[in-house]
Parts: C-alpha cells; structure tokens; sequence
C-alpha cells in the first residue's frame, strides 16, 4: 500500500511536470483536435482532418503568440497568459485525477487532489507565460 501511495505520488508530480511544461501548446492542441474532429465529421477523411488540425493548431499558436508579443498592457498579458493556462489546468485536473483513481479509494480526497493538481499545474503555467518583458533597447 505505501509503496502504490509513493509511486502514485511520483506519478502525479511527473505528469505535473510534463503538464508545465507543455503548457504554451495546450490550448493549440485542443484547437486542433476540435478542428480535426469538425472536419472528420463533414467528410474530410483522416489525412485531410489531420491538415486541418495541423494547420488549424499553427494558426492559433501564431495569432496567441503574436498578439502576446506585440501586447504592452500588462492586463493584456495576463489575460492571453491566462488563456493559454486555463487548457493547462484542466489537464493538471484531469491528469491527477486519472492517476489518482486507481490509488484514492475516497472520491472527496480525489477531488480534493484533482483540484489541487490543476491549480499548481495552472498557476505555474500562468507563472511561466506572464514573464515580465525583458527592456526594450533604444
């Protein structure tokens, strides 16, 4: 039993981990797969959904990051930073929830580990993505 608690606890805080730090792609992944999952449905065939989902996750990565960029307004940037966060906590929840399922018999203390997961997972995205700018040169 111990040895499961430790190795589930190990699993959570690597899978956390991979969770920052692929948190800027989160929300360009689940664009894509919306977009694929559109276009499969109309017809598109999988090579032609997986364009579509390609492209689709370049484009939205592309305008984010570019508005993100050009943005000056620290209120502008905390609220693009917190757009590409908000995917990454909800897949720290889902992350720590998946895990935790087979190890937290108590469906209280796995929400209450779920929760937690996906707001250190959101928080350090948002830590990571609202970097102060770095001095502009004259």
């Amino acid at each position: 039993m111990i040895v499961g608690i430790v190795m589930s606890v190990a699993a959570i805080a690597t899978l956390c981990v991979l969770a920052y730090r692929l948190a800027t792609h989160a929300l360009p992944f689940m664009i894509a797969l919306a977009a694929a999952r559109f276009a499969h449905g109309t017809g598109a065939g999988l090579v032609g959904a997986g364009l579509v989902g390609l492209a689709a996750a370049a484009a939205s990565f592309a305008i984010l990051a570019f508005l993100f960029a050009t943005a000056r307004a620290p209120i502008l940037r905390v609220t693009i930073a917190v757009i590409f966060a908000a995917p990454a906590a909800v897949a720290g929840y889902a992350i720590v929830h998946g895990v935790a399922a087979d190890i937290v018999p108590s469906p209280i203390w796995r929400q209450i580990f779920s929760i937690t997961g996906a707001i250190a997972v959101g928080v350090s995205a948002l830590a990571r993505l609202a970097a102060p700018l770095p001095p502009v040169a004259r």
